[in-house]
């Protein structure tokens, strides 16, 4: 029972650490209406120290304390009260693929969408009753983007104002390119505007392309540091094994230093991961666009 109490002591305190840093991370303002407590999908109270995190995340590390502190209360080892929980919550972040992927598919979507819409454009039809069309054909990736964006135009929104509500909902570069020649378009009536979005479309057909090759080339790095991490916990998972070489890190000073390597070499993992991970183009409209321009 000696080992139990700093044990506990230990939980205690990494659970405060995990609250403050949580509770002083930046959040956005919500001005949704709040939501009520124990409505599925939702992250807990806001008095909640990890009322931030998935519900999966708070899992994983809420299993980590409890598996920690009993194997602190087995061995001694209080350091485990910090090991397992960060292990269980950021071994899915580093295992996990990016989202290109479905990103790209998105860009797809786009690209199919815009060449629709410009041949309906061809036939005459008007531009509101154009996009009004477009969902009967509109890709899955970006129904639900076209179909508010129709409900809108059919609630009598202005076509300005309602392509403006769907470039911020895709959230997105070329989503802000197309909305932008639409806005045009709706502005001048003219009937340049198939012309336009059908080389439009041709453009971001060569993005998805090149940001196809680009992925290809990343994936081998993501591949590298995600065997790197798995070999690594294989090759720690053994050495824990074995009594001899993990005793000098039994000692309350050993186990400091043994959290200092640990962290620096689980940086240096998030750091190769981070570099295969590429940065979204700027947007230029809506609400993403005015905080830049703040």
């Amino acid at each position: 029972m000696t080992p139990l109490i700093p044990a506990v002591a230990g939980a205690l305190v990494v659970a405060g650490l995990l609250g403050l840093v949580l509770g002083l991370r930046p959040r956005p303002v919500d001005t949704a209406a709040p939501q009520r407590r124990g409505r599925p999908g939702s992250r807990g109270p806001r008095w909640w120290p990890m009322a931030g995190v998935s519900r999966r995340s708070q899992r994983l590390i809420l299993a980590g304390l409890a598996t920690g502190v009993l194997a602190a209360a087995l061995t001694g080892w209080v350091v485990a009260i910090l090991i397992l929980p960060a292990t269980l919550a950021g071994l899915p972040y580093l295992l996990s693929s990016p989202e290109s992927a479905s990103r790209i598919e998105r860009l797809e979507a786009m690209e199919e969408w815009t060449r629709s819409l410009s041949g309906i454009l061809t036939a005459g039809v008007g531009l509101e009753q154009a996009l009004i069309s477009t969902l009967r054909s509109t890709p899955e990736e970006i129904r639900p983007e076209v179909t508010r964006l129709a409900s809108r135009l059919r609630a009598r929104w202005s076509t300005e104002r309602a392509l403006r509500a769907f470039a911020d909902e895709l959230d997105d570069a070329t989503g802000d390119l197309i909305a932008a020649n639409l806005i045009l378009g709706a502005r001048r009536r003219g009937a340049g505007v198939a012309s336009v979005l059908e080389a439009l479309a041709e453009s971001v057909a060569a993005d998805v392309r090149a940001r196809r090759e680009i992925e290809a080339d990343r994936a081998k790095p993501r591949s590298t540091a995600r065997w790197v991490t798995i070999i690594t916990i294989g090759v720690l998972g053994v050495l824990a094994l074995t009594g001899d070489y993990i005793a000098p890190y039994a000692t309350p000073f050993g186990q400091v230093i043994l959290v200092a390597l640990l962290s620096l070499y689980v940086a240096t993992l998030i750091w190769m991961k981070r570099m295969a991970i590429g940065e979204s183009l700027p947007r230029f409209i809506g609400a993403a666009a005015k905080e830049v321009a703040r």
